[in-house]
């Protein structure tokens, strides 16, 4: 069986702790404390990933270590930590929080500049009738056109399988 290091990354707010615990085969591990600046807690979120989250999935012959980063600045010493010895990452956006994709643009930036590895775009929230379609982040992101941009409901497992197997593929 293979063993692939895929990071989970994106905004604060994004849904990388639902998108692994969606799919983990195991307990997933979280660091998720109380948020304590209320001007922070927006949108009923009152806690926030302040390490990483981690999950493990298998995919037919491969099994995934899904590693979820913190989201706000304040704890971005963890991506470089996290990004070690990665095989591919996975920017999740909130499709819905146009404010933040300026956010999501930094945090892609930071990835690829870790390691040469495939990612995919993610555009979560798309259940919401407030969400940006996928081409409108992969223009406002300036992705080019041979990274995927794929819609996603972070919470619903048959969602996130199908952004899993597009970077199984990616990955050989």
């Amino acid at each position: 069986m293979k063993a692939y290091k895929i990071v989970i990354t994106g905004p604060f707010n994004a849904g990388k702790t639902a998108f692994i615990h969606s799919v983990s085969d195991i307990a997933m591990v979280t660091t998720e404390r109380r948020i304590s600046d209320p001007a922070v807690a927006t949108g009923g979120k009152a806690e926030t990933t302040v390490a990483m989250d981690y999950g493990q999935k298998r995919l037919g012959d491969a099994m995934l270590h899904l590693y979820g980063t913190p989201g706000q600045a304040r704890f971005e010493f963890m991506w470089s930590i996290l990004a070690k010895e990665m095989d591919a990452f996975v920017l999740l956006v909130d499709s819905t929080d146009r404010g933040s994709l300026m956010d999501a643009k930094q945090v892609m930036r930071q990835f690829r500049k870790q390691a040469k590895v495939p990612y995919v775009v993610v555009a979560n929230k798309q259940d919401h009738r407030s969400a940006m379609p996928p081409a409108e982040i992969q223009r406002l992101l300036a992705v080019s056109q041979d990274v995927a941009v794929m819609p996603c409901v972070a919470r619903e497992k048959e969602s996130v399988l199908h952004i899993l197997e597009h970077v199984r593929q990616l990955l050989g």
